[in-house]
């Protein structure tokens, strides 16, 4: 297959849009504060209005919420806040109904320490399943049998009294580490992936798939020589021998294998990674992850040269025919409106739907939710809570979706789990549906340009120019080409068409007035507006 025919595939998540939901935040049908299914089956048409094409749902499944679903009991069920099988059973239906997919979580790095795997695990040195999960005896002198540290703070290793070893925990102590070098244990967990498969998913996102692997030798991890005092602990060491070794591509391989047993699946991977070994995870003959989540722009300064440089990299980087994708917010990352401010948060939204690539929407982000300062006594991030005082809590970006100016945003009946913010009572969704120039709207109109727009569905990237503030590219696919010009910066900017010369019109503002404008001689932008053209720059 040749790169112009793989990227012209007319595959769903190829042309698609996702849409990440966490569900405890979403919207809530039973009154406990809690988002659930019957709250997302409720809300398929508001997502289906927005325009986009799949939604990823963080871990639905049984778990004691030690890390709010990131430590799972129970692979193939639903945890009762969420709802019942029968809920999941009518969401998949009438999610596919409305023209969406369907994405789950997948988290097979770690368990919960509660899951019966890990309890059988853990009754003996002679358990069955003891080399399911990660045991070591201590150092020679007594303690951890090495330094590994654990994301969520101290030891990555937890003492067991009662046979005198350690496991490993990448993440809290309640969250065992899988031992991913047992075939028994990678055989579970595609077992487990066929049965949502066969339930009709659409695909999984892989939670920390980097980490599936841990070195054999379990050798110390050299320090990081560039750790500043006020970064999160963990990152005093270089992860060298704790994630993305070599023997993981062979898991992606095997994952993906499952997946292709099933008709248009897709694989996901989460992957924080520098984009040169985030992009060897498409795999040899890219049979690994169709989609390793590219999250450059989630940290990336915001400024043109720079994000410039960002997509110049990864599309050097990408190995031929593979697709590329791009990440504005998640639930671990603050959120876009925040890190940019609420007036660029309509430029960023600019800038994810018209890159080369399947884009994700973070919930929220497309009515300008922000970060939420969440009082010390009301704090459920156990990450926060192990390392305080460092800014690292993750709640301020899982705030509950501010549908309207009602009780508690419209979220729920009842308190909900985690505080709203006060300007809800403005900026949610009905009163930004009412507005024809809001970022909602913009989201809207973005979306069904790009949908009806070749070229910014499967058309090629070209860089015009990156200078001061303002980045301009082009999208061409055949016959259909568009210039998208973008101001990251407040002031005023005008391009001459003496340095690149334009015409045609403005196909689209940020600021939602310019529609059919002719473009003659000069492009005008003003402070923090971006706009999609239908000129043609030469060159």
């Amino acid at each position: 297959m040749d790169v112009l025919q793989a990227v012209n595939e007319p595959v769903w998540w190829r042309r698609g849009i996702f849409y990440q939901i966490y569900p405890r935040s979403f919207q809530d049908s039973d009154a406990n504060g809690i988002g659930d299914l019957p709250g997302i089956i409720g809300r398929l048409r508001y997502l289906k209005d927005l325009g986009v094409d799949a939604l990823w749902l963080s871990p639905i499944f049984p778990s004691p919420m030690a890390d709010f679903g990131y430590d799972i009991s129970d692979y193939t069920a639903i945890d009762p806040v969420f709802g019942t099988m029968a809920d999941f059973d009518r969401l998949v239906a009438q999610a596919h109904a409305s023209g969406l997919k369907l994405i789950l979580d997948l988290v097979p790095n770690h368990t919960s320490d509660q899951h019966p795997w890990f309890i059988e695990s853990r009754r003996s040195r002679d358990s069955t399943k003891r080399d399911w999960y990660i045991w070591r005896d201590p150092a020679p002198g007594g303690g951890p049998p090495n330094n590994w540290l654990s994301e969520f703070g101290g030891s990555a290793w937890q003492y067991d009294a009662a046979s005198g070893q350690y496991y490993y925990h990448a993440f809290l102590a309640q969250q065992p580490d899988l031992n991913w070098r047992n075939p028994a244990v990678r055989q579970a967990i595609y077992d487990v992936m066929r049965f949502w498969l066969g339930k009709g998913v659409d695909g999984f996102r892989v939670d920390v798939i980097w980490h599936l692997i841990k070195d054999e030798g379990f050798r110390d991890n050299p320090p990081n020589p560039n750790f500043r005092e006020g970064q999160p602990p963990h990152q005093a060491l270089l992860p060298a021998y704790t994630t993305d070794q070599p023997e993981v591509q062979h898991v992606v391989a095997e994952m993906r294998s499952v997946l292709d047993a099933f008709r248009e699946r897709v694989l996901i991977g989460e992957i924080y990674l520098p984009i040169a070994r985030l992009v060897a995870y498409y795999g040899k003959d890219l049979l690994g992850a169709h989609l390793p989540f590219n999250f450059a722009l989630l940290s990336a300064p915001w400024n043109a040269r720079r994000i410039e440089a960002i997509i110049a990299e990864y599309e050097h980087a990408l190995p031929p025919g593979a697709w590329p994708n791009w990440v504005l917010g998640n639930h671990d990352r603050p959120r876009v409106a925040s890190r940019v401010g609420a007036e660029q948060a309509r430029v960023a939204a600019m800038l994810l739907l018209t890159l080369r690539g399947t884009p994700t929407l973070y919930y929220g982000d497309e009515i300008g939710m922000h970060q939420v300062a969440i009082a010390p006594e009301q704090v459920r991030d156990p990450f926060e809570k192990n390392v305080p005082g460092l800014g690292v809590g993750r709640d301020g970006c899982r705030t509950p979706m501010q549908w309207s100016s009602a009780a508690n945003a419209g979220f729920s009946t009842a308190q909900p789990w985690l505080p709203l913010p006060d300007d809800f009572v403005r900026e949610n969704v009905l009163n930004l549906e009412a507005d024809p120039a809001s970022l909602l709207n913009l989201t809207k109109a973005l979306i069904a340009l790009r949908k009806r727009c070749p070229a910014l569905v499967t058309g090629g990237y070209e860089p015009i120019a990156a200078q001061g503030d303002l980045l301009i590219y082009r999208r061409r696919s055949g016959s259909s080409s568009v210039v998208v010009a973008l101001n990251l910066g407040a002031d005023p900017v005008s391009l001459s068409s003496d340095a690149i010369p334009l015409s045609g019109e403005i196909l689209l503002s940020t600021f939602m007035d310019r529609v059919a404008e002719p473009i003659s001689g000069t492009l005008d932008l003003r402070g923090n507006e971006g706009v999609i053209t239908s000129a043609v720059a030469a060159g």
